[in-house]
């Protein structure tokens, strides 16, 4: 099984992944582009890479009994894919408290995650019926890896569309 562990940045990803109980290798999509230079150009203005997924791709080749964490990882071919969302004001003050985001870049973030963005793409590639929305606004790390494992373990239903901060905007 392939599993993708996607969201807006600040949403808990990487924490979460690193809690999951699934029997799956956890990959860290953002550090691997690093590592193994699966970039194409370097964007000065928000000071991050841009990602050549055809790279990742292969890269990943078929490996399987996988979960791939990233805000990008609903771009790859996987069985079900877990959105995380938070609400874009608890967003906001997570990645200022980082301390490694411009106010733009946080409040691009923010908006992005009121209108459903990474959502809709996951959608759009993958269909409801293989993606597993989890809210976590007011989960614990290990809440969410808790619900991760579940979506992996089939012990949940898909679901799209239930989480809505559109009053944010």
């Amino acid at each position: 099984m392939r599993v993708a562990v996607t969201g807006t940045p600040g949403t808990g990803k990487t924490t979460a992944t690193e809690r999951v109980d699934a029997d799956l290798d956890v990959v860290h999509l953002n550090e691997a582009v690093q590592e193994h230079g699966l970039y194409d150009d370097v964007d000065e203005d928000r000071d991050s890479v841009i990602v050549d997924l055809d790279a990742v791709r292969e890269w990943l080749g078929d490996r399987d009994d996988v979960l791939v964490e990233s805000h990008l990882a609903h771009h790859l071919d996987v069985d079900r894919v877990v959105v995380l969302r938070c609400h874009p004001e608890t967003l906001e003050t997570r990645l200022g408290e980082r301390g490694d985001e411009s106010e733009a870049s946080i409040r691009e973030n923010a908006e992005s995650e009121a209108l459903d963005v990474i959502l809709s793409e996951a959608v759009d590639r993958h269909g409801v019926e293989s993606v597993y929305e989890v809210d976590t606004t007011d989960r614990t790390p290990e809440e969410i890896a808790d619900c991760i494992d579940a979506a992996v373990d089939g012990e949940r239903e898909p679901s799209a569309g239930d989480v809505s901060f559109i009053e944010y905007l």
